[in-house]
């Protein structure tokens, strides 16, 4: 990575994605198999949820035993649509910032989850370097990729249909911007980052549109995924991979620290009025719009 360049990702400002990828587009299957991932894998209680990547906040209600949470996402319009799906509370908390320059402080959050956002980040491990340093020792952190090594594209490789292979362990993108990774690449820097991996769990096993487009289906569908997604959890051949990981290194968090800082300078001491969050040290102004935060460094 050149240096105090941010490496590149996908960007969805101003995009429908939430009506057009999930309401509008028979992936029931696909929520309900992710709720079915979580279920198994959340605390039932915590302190402070990073939500990175939330997008327009489907997944966030699924932190219900968290006493606050942090989302965030690069895209500004995607948080004003979370805020209005999810309305605004004091245990919501709204940003719009990049992940490899999180706007918070060191060892601030006992949980985190990056759900269907790293195959959108063309490096992972400088995502991971930041994901370790907000979160305490001890943190829980879920995370979910894209697999490289799953049955489909096995299949292709086998029969010629694609060019990549599979097994190999180097990222692939196969549509600009969106990569899949291969599950020891994933270990290996979760590992470089001071996490265990605790549990993995094959996830949309059955993701095969002749199936989930009958709706008729779903039930015994979402039945047969409780069930594949532990007992294939070792093989790890679906098209999605849930892991739950703990955070090894750092501190635990001090009650007393700020929970923002400058993503520009590292600053913790911000200035915070109706309109803006300002930073004293470097200069920057981070402007809050519609009671979001946004740090974003454009």
């Amino acid at each position: 990575m050149a240096e105090n360049k941010t490496p590149d990702f996908c960007v969805y400002d101003g995009s429908d994605y939430q009506k057009a990828f999930w309401d509008d587009a028979n992936r029931a299957y696909e929520d309900r198999s992710e709720d079915i991932a979580f279920k198994k894998l959340l605390p039932k209680s915590g302190k402070r949820m990073l939500e990175i990547g939330a997008g327009a906040g489907r997944n966030t209600p699924r932190y219900s035993g968290y006493e606050k949470i942090y989302l965030f996402d690069y895209a500004l319009t995607q948080m004003q649509q979370a805020k209005q799906r999810l309305g605004e509370s004091d245990r919501l908390v709204y940003a719009a910032a990049d992940v490899y320059h999180l706007p918070y402080n060191d060892n601030v959050f006992d949980g985190a989850t990056m759900i269907r956002v790293i195959h959108h980040l063309s490096e992972i491990d400088p995502a991971m370097a930041e994901i370790q340093r907000v979160l305490e020792k001890d943190a829980v952190f879920i995370l979910e990729f894209a697999n490289k090594r799953n049955v489909k594209a096995i299949l292709r490789w086998l029969t010629g249909k694609q060019k990549w292979n599979p097994f190999t362990k180097e990222q692939v993108e196969f549509v600009k911007l969106n990569y899949d990774n291969h599950p020891e690449t994933i270990k290996e820097t979760l590992e470089a980052h001071g996490f265990t991996i605790d549990r993995a769990l094959s996830v949309s096993n059955l993701r095969i549109g002749a199936l989930k487009n009958n709706p008729k289906n779903l039930d015994w569908m979402l039945k047969a995924e409780n069930v594949l997604q532990d007992v294939l959890s070792g093989v790890k051949l679906s098209p999605s991979v849930f892991l739950k990981c703990t955070q090894t290194t750092g501190t635990h968090y001090d009650p007393n620290a700020p929970v923002f800082k400058c993503p520009a300078c590292g600053s913790i001491h911000l200035i915070e009025s109706k309109e803006a969050m300002s930073c004293p040290d470097c200069g920057r102004v981070y402007p809050i719009v519609d009671g979001i935060y946004n740090f974003r460094l454009e």
